[in-house]
Parts: C-alpha cells; sequence; structure tokens
C-alpha cells in the first residue's frame, strides 16, 4: 500500500469527531440506516463495528481484530487500533466517545483529520448499533488506562470511566454488544454469513489478521483470516475451482490524482467473467466508473498488444471486452478520499477520477506484465480469439432465440402452454422437468395466468459452455424465448413477459440437479431476474398420509411426524413418498404445489454483499475439478434434510 493511503500522521483526538446531527429516529425506522430488520440487518450490526476497526487499519494502526460470537449471542469486536478519543467534544461538551456511539453522522470520516479513507458504510456504524442493541459496552484502551461506558437501546445515564490500568503498550477498543429483539425478526447469528464477510475484508486489507470465533453451544468454532498477498490470493481463492491459464496472478498497484488503484487478475479454463470491485473495502455489486476503467484499459492493451506482435491482422477486428474478458477472474479495489455513490446503498461509483486513474494504472501495469511474459500474454489472447469465434457463432444462433412481431411470424416455443392474460404482472410460469409432470401441471393450471414450459431432460450446464454452445440448446433456447427478456448483453427486463419463474421438478436428488442447472443458467446469463425477485423454486409434497377418507400433505419429515402424532400411529394410515410431480394428478398438484392461496414458494434471492462467495459456490458445484465440490459436500452434509439414495 503506497505510503499516501497507509498512514495518516495527522491529530486523532477528541476534536476531530465531527457532529452532523443528531441520533434520531434509528429504532423507529431501522431499515433506513441498515437496510432490513431480517437476518440481514442482523449481521449488518457487526460489519459496521467491523469496518469502523478496518478504518484504523487502513490509516495504518491496526494489525488484528478478532469478532466473537458469545454464548448468549452477543457479539464482541476488539481492534488494537489507537482507540476512539475519550476526551472532551468541545462542541458537545461531552467524550468523544460518548458522541461517536450517540450521535447520528458522527465520527472521525467527516473532514476532521481522522481518516483519509474509510469503509463504513456512512460513517453511523456505532450510533446505529448501538440504538439498535438492548444493551452495548464499549471499552477503550489507551495511555495505560481501560475506559468503559455502557448503554442501553442507545442512551446512557454513565460517564465515560476509567475502570483498570493496561500496560502503556496495549491500545485500541472493544466493543461488546446483544441486538435487541424488539426490532429484529431474528437474533441468532449464522457462523457462515459472518466468515464469508469476514474473509473477503482481510483478503482486501492485505496483511491485516481478522479472527472469528464462536463460543455458543454446540457451535464451536474458530478462522483466522491473514493474506499477505491481498487481493491476489483473493482471485486464487475465487479461482480454485478452476484451472488457471497461466500460473502467475497478474497485479496492478499505483496511486493516481489522489486515488489508490490495486487490481488482480487471472483467467482460468471456464467460459465466465468474475470481476468484483469494491471502494474503501466496501463491495460495490453494480461496479461504477472504477469497473469502467478498468474494462477500458483491459480491452484497449490487450487489442494493442495483439496488433503490435501479429496475432491479429490489420483486416482482423479488433477483441471486444468480452472476449478478452471470457474465463477471467478479478478483483479491483480501489481507496478514495471522497467516494460519491450513485443511490443510497453504495451499490455503484460514480467519482469520475476513479474511471481515469484505474484506466492509467492498469493500462501502465498490465503493458509491462504482457511485455515481460509473452507466453502468458499469448495464451491470454489465443483463448481471447477462441472467444471471438464463438461470439460469432452464438450471435447466429441468437437471432433465432429473439422474439418477433406477430408480423414477423415468430411464435413462441411448440411446448409452452401460455397464459391468456397479457399483463405480465398477473403471470407466472412453471419450468417444470418432463412431460408426465408438464402433463399434470397443464391439466391442473389457472389457464388464465399460469403457463407450463416441460422441458426434456437436463438442460446444459453453462458453467462448462461457451455462449454459441448455449444459444444451440433447444431447453435453453425455448426458456429464453418463452420469457422474452433475451440474454447476456441483449438481456432487457422491461420484455419480461412472466411476473413469477417458478422452477418445478421433482423432490429428489435428480430434481435437485436439474434446479440447479437452471439456477446456473439465470444466475450467470440472467442474473437480474434473481436480483429483482421474480424467480422462485416451487415446494412439492414430500408425503401424501391417508386415513380412513382423510388426507394430509407433509412437506418435510417434522411435518409428517406432527401429522401422525395428531391422527395417531395405527395400521389405518397409508403413507405414499412421493418420488416426482408425475405421480400425483392434476387435482393433488394444483392443490399442493401450484394454487397460490395453499402453495409455498421459496423465493430465490442474490446477496450483493456476499457475490464473490456465491460466485465460488456455483464454481465448486457446477464445474469440472472434483476436490473442491468433495469438500463442499463433506462440509454442507449436515444441512441435508432430505436425501435419496
Amino acid at each position: 500500500m503506497s505510503k499516501e493511503i497507509q498512514q495518516n500522521n495527522q491529530e486523532y483526538g477528541a476534536d476531530q469527531i465531527q457532529i452532523l446531527e443528531g441520533l434520531e429516529a434509528v429504532r423507529k425506522r431501522p431499515g433506513m440506516y441498515i437496510g432490513s430488520t431480517s437476518s440481514r440487518g442482523l449481521h449488518h450490526l457487526v460489519y459496521e463495528i467491523v469496518d469502523n476497526a478496518v478504518d484504523e487499519a487502513l490509516a495504518g494502526y491496526c494489525k488484528n481484530i478478532e469478532v466473537t460470537i458469545e454464548e448468549d449471542n452477543s457479539i464482541t469486536v476488539q481492534d488494537d487500533g489507537r482507540g476512539i478519543p475519550v476526551g472532551t467534544n468541545h462542541k458537545a461538551k461531552k467524550s468523544a466517545l460518548e458522541v461517536v456511539f450517540t450521535v447520528l453522522h458522527a465520527g472521525g470520516k467527516f473532514g476532521g483529520g481522522g481518516y483519509k479513507v474509510s469503509g463504513g458504510l456512512h460513517g453511523v456504524g456505532a450510533s446505529v448499533v448501538n440504538a439498535l442493541s438492548t444493551w452495548l459496552t464499549v471499552e477503550v484502551y489507551k495511555d495505560g488506562n481501560i475506559y468503559r461506558q455502557s448503554y442501553k437501546r442507545g442512551k446512557t445515564d454513565d460517564t465515560v470511566k476509567i475502570v483498570g490500568q493496561c500496560d502503556e503498550s496495549l491500545h485500541g477498543t472493544k466493543v461488546h454488544f446483544l441486538p435487541d429483539p424488539e426490532i429484529f425478526e431474528e437474533t441468532v447469528y449464522d457462523y457462515d454469513t459472518l466468515k464469508q464477510r469476514l474473509r473477503e475484508t482481510a483478503f482486501l486489507t492485505k496483511g491485516l489478521k481478522i479472527t472469528l470465533k464462536d463460543v455458543r453451544e454446540n457451535s464451536h468454532h474458530n478462522h483466522v483470516f491473514h493474506y499477505e498477498g491481498g487481493i491476489k490470493e483473493f482471485v486464487e481463492y475465487l479461482n480454485r475451482g478452476k484451472e488457471a491459464l497461466y500460473d502467475e496472478v497478474i497485479y496492478c498497484e499505483g496511486t493516481q490524482n489522489g486515488v489508490y488503484v490495486e487490481v488482480a487478475l487471472q483467467h482460468n479454463d471456464s467460459f465466465n467473467d468474475s470481476t468484483f470491485s469494491f471502494v474503501n473495502n466496501v463491495i460495490t455489486p453494480e461496479g461504477g466508473t472504477h469497473l469502467a476503467g478498468f474494462r477500458n484499459a483491459l480491452t484497449k492493451t490487450f487489442n494493442a498488444y495483439a496488433r503490435e506482435k501479429k496475432i491479429l491482422k490489420d483486416s482482423d477486428p479488433a477483441l471486444t471486452g468480452d472476449d478478452i474478458r471470457e474465463g477471467l477472474t478479478a478483483i479491483i479495489s480501489i481507496k478514495i478520499e471522497e467516494p460519491q455513490f450513485e443511490g443510497q446503498t453504495k451499490q455503484k461509483l460514480g467519482n469520475s477520477e476513479a474511471r481515469g486513474a484505474v484506466d492509467a494504472v492498469v493500462s501502465e501495469k498490465l503493458t509491462y506484465f504482457l511485455e515481460q511474459n509473452p507466453d502468458v500474454a499469448k495464451n491470454i489472447c489465443e483463448k481471447s480469439l477462441l472467444a471471438q469465434r464463438a461470439r460469432e457463432a452464438a450471435r447466429k444462433a441468437r437471432d433465432l432465440t429473439r422474439r418477433k412481431t406477430s408480423l414477423d411470424g415468430g411464435t413462441l416455443p411448440g411446448k409452452l402452454a401460455d397464459c391468456s392474460d397479457k399483463d405480465p404482472k398477473n403471470c407466472e410460469i412453471f419450468i417444470v422437468e418432463g412431460d408426465s409432470a408438464g402433463g399434470s401441471a397443464k391439466t391442473a393450471r389457472s389457464r388464465a395466468t399460469q403457463a407450463i414450459l416441460p422441458l426434456r431432460g437436463k438442460i446444459l450446464n453453462v458453467e462448462k459452455a461457451r455462449l454459441d454452445r448455449i444459444y444451440d440448446n433447444a431447453e435453453i433456447r425455448a426458456m429464453i424465448t418463452a420469457f422474452g427478456t433475451g440474454i447476456h448483453e441483449d438481456f432487457d427486463i422491461t420484455k419480461l413477459r412472466y411476473d413469477k419463474i417458478i422452477i418445478m421438478t421433482d423432490a429428489d436428488v435428480d430434481g435437485a440437479h436439474i434446479a440447479t442447472l437452471m439456477l446456473t443458467f439465470l444466475y450467470r446469463f440472467m442474473p437480474d431476474l434473481i436480483k429483482e425477485g421474480h424467480v422462485y423454486l416451487a415446494t412439492p409434497p414430500l408425503y401424501k398420509v391417508e386415513k380412513n377418507k382423510g388426507v394430509w400433505y407433509a412437506y418435510d419429515d417434522d411435518e409428517l411426524k406432527q401429522i401422525l402424532n395428531d391422527i395417531g400411529r395405527d395400521n389405518n394410515n397409508k403413507i405414499q413418498r412421493y418420488k416426482g410431480l408425475g405421480e400425483m394428478d392434476a387435482d393433488q398438484l394444483w392443490e399442493t404445489t401450484m394454487d397460490p392461496d395453499h402453495r409455498i414458494l421459496k423465493q430465490v434471492m442474490i446477496d450483493g454483499e456476499n457475490s464473490s462467495e456465491l460466485d465460488v459456490t456455483f464454481t465448486t458445484l457446477m464445474g469440472d475439478k472434483v476436490e473442491p465440490r468433495k469438500e463442499f459436500i463433506e462440509a454442507n452434509a449436515k444441512y441435508v434434510t432430505n436425501l435419496d439414495i
């Protein structure tokens, strides 16, 4: 990291804590500050406190952060940074520590000289976490003293007190809080969710060691994340389920116009572009100017190299960005003093200087790398040329899938049983495996609003196929045409013909595999369908129970046990284990799985904050490498509730 970013020697005292406005309405409208009161918002409390500690690391003062899930499901976050100032803030006429934890928009991130760059969400983290906790205690280790203050639901009747002495060399902050069950829909922390986020944070802050502990009963876990290689190791981690095209991760680093730029990239044998961008350690799922600068530099530099080395002839068309990014895994991480985001959730960076900075740094460093590593450069160019040829073949195949108007004589897929209502908001489509289940579904459906598209067998695994093969697959073509949106660069969500896309497969291993293949296709080529909440999984029952003239359906083993307890366990019970949707007649399928008034649908969602881990999961499950998949299955087998062998 450059000295300009690594160390900020300005005074960090009580008066560097700037007050923008009072703490109001956080408990009344928590979603405005942490996104939601669901599990996502609950975990966001931890991220806010951790991000404050990471800011100390970015400033060059913190080397260790320890996060503990305590026995009572409270959270402790301890760092070895400078420690939050405890002196009197003269504007507030109270301790700066109390200001940080009780005043909204108070901290060292608002031009007061405390931090050059920061990664906290809006500089409101500590006070919001305090407001949404049943209780919170903060301890500061500074100047040989231990300072402490306690709060209840954001308020305190206590002053900051010295509660003990410590070694002069000990410094930092410890925050211990319990989320308020009056605010959150659930208050149980998921270890794996925290693990994914903290691992990512450690990758992005090279040299920082983050320890995660879980000391709850029956949940003892312990992980240490420490990556001296930073984002280079991040790329290696993301590529672990793939075959790298070359051994060395390409690394570009530099500072332009006050913007510190780090980029790491490596091509692999897949056909997907897995690029993730970050600003001050915060992921930007929708990219922005820094991503645009990276893509421009990549396309410009490789075309210049290919022309110069005669890999591309003068008459050959230029390589497109898509050609060059086929099979690319890349991390773009910038540190910028005044980040400007489009929207309120930091989804997309808007700073114009970031584009120029990333473009300049990547163009210079990548040019040097290609000149010094001609074999690697040639491999990448040859892969890009193959992608170019495949893209041209895909363009021809794509024309077959594009929706045409009735004047063009175009039609929807022949096996699609469409609905009569033409308002997409009222319509839903069931993707069903097999003609047998498709026949039952067509009979069962509400013809006005429910369309049925039966697929024959398992669709193509798009994780292992180029775009031309994908367009050439009849089952995938049928889905693309039925949805109406197009895919990839042609995708247009305004043309979506159905508000709900419901994947309805058998409740067995084959059904789960088919559903996973479909989700892989949607995630890779139509991700906005998932992001906008249009994709669902149907939940057919596992059991049918009959006794005398009564019929009950159970959707899992626990529900079966409950039904049998309610009706009595005896020889009059007839239990049928459904192996497939085809075993149900139309009335049963409607009643259990398709009737909007009684069915159970599971909405498929993408968490933008964990998108890199999601990418790893799809690669692990659907890629060529067996060992990572074996490790994944072994680690997650305990969560399986129903498995047909």
